[in-house]
């Protein structure tokens, strides 16, 4: 993987990576408190962060998992949002707090804020490991890093479906 010319640099490091997700966790548990929150996983990019997260989290957390599509395989959003996959569970009267990867134009997050509020949580809140300079993220109450507004891959981020078994947060290099 190190002599793939599309693997720039490193943004984030295994350690940073995990040091950071215990903290968030520790958070979580702090907030959540006698609460068994469910965490919603937007697939696929999230589900690496995800699994780090519930185990760094103190609580009784449930999981389910939501997947929308915004990029097909390019490192453009197209502008529009699509629900692939459903939640399996009722989040009326629920705490939830929507896992995300990362926020970068906003507009899926504000798709699915939209989504799950209209189906009455007790509470919702935005988990997300990556928010890119200059992205609207006022609706994210936990972040896990700002960067910048390099493409990134790793952790669970991809482009076509590869690199997210890299271990670090990387710069992706397109081919000119």
């Amino acid at each position: 993987m190190e002599s793939d010319p599309h693997i720039g640099e490193i943004l984030l490091t295994e350690e940073q990576l995990s040091t950071r997700i215990k903290e968030l966790g520790a958070q979580l548990s702090r907030d959540y408190e006698g609460d068994a929150p469910l965490l919603v996983c937007v697939l696929r990019g999230a589900y690496v962060f995800l699994t780090d997260l519930a185990r760094a989290t103190d609580l009784p957390v449930q999981i389910d998992f939501i997947a929308v599509s915004s990029y097909g395989s390019s490192t453009r959003t197209s502008g529009v949002v699509r629900l692939v996959k459903d939640l399996e569970v009722d989040l009326t009267d629920r705490h939830v707090i929507l896992v995300e990867d990362i926020v970068d134009s906003g507009l899926t997050l504000r798709y699915l804020r939209q989504l799950l509020e209209d189906r009455k949580p007790a509470s919702l809140e935005v988990c997300a490991l990556l928010v890119r300079e200059g992205a609207r993220s006022d609706d994210v109450r936990y972040v896990g890093f700002p960067i910048p507004p390099d493409f990134v891959v790793g952790y669970g981020l991809d482009v076509a479906q590869h690199y997210r078994e890299l271990d670090s947060i990387r710069v992706f290099e397109p081919a000119e």
